[in-house]
């Protein structure tokens, strides 16, 4: 299996707690894609959202049952914890603007340094969300 990092995420978020996240998609972060891979964003500003695969890089280990921040207790699939099998985070974001290999974007709930390993585009019925 072979996962590439394609950028890091850079926000003012060195740390949260998971009562953070909403607070968190409320600011603006950017994402930096890396030069080798900055021709995949062709196009990418005839979407309005996309979705952001991101890899937690500071959390470690993982509990299959847990209380989740709104208090009631599931299991980690049932959840948004960042403490999974895994350690992959996926976010829907609003894409404010695009400067060449970076994103501007609201609604990411990641910490600055956050390495991405993929965006796509959010699809909707018609095709586009743009």
């Amino acid at each position: 299996m072979q996962i590439e990092i394609i950028g890091h995420v850079r926000n003012n978020r060195e740390s949260a707690s998971p009562s953070d996240a909403d607070q968190m998609k409320q600011e603006v972060s950017y994402i930096e894609i890396d030069r080798e891979y900055g021709d995949g964003l062709f196009k990418i500003e005839k979407f309005s959202h996309l979705n952001v695969l991101f890899y937690f890089h500071k959390s470690s280990g993982y509990q299959l049952q847990l209380t989740t921040r709104s208090g009631e207790f599931r299991g980690v699939f049932a959840s948004c914890a960042p403490i999974r099998p895994s350690l992959i985070g996926l976010t829907t974001v609003k894409l404010i603007e695009r400067d060449g290999n970076t994103l501007k974007v609201t609604g990411l709930d990641a910490l600055n340094g956050t390495p991405v390993l993929d965006i796509k585009p959010v699809i909707n019925q018609q095709g586009f969300t743009g």
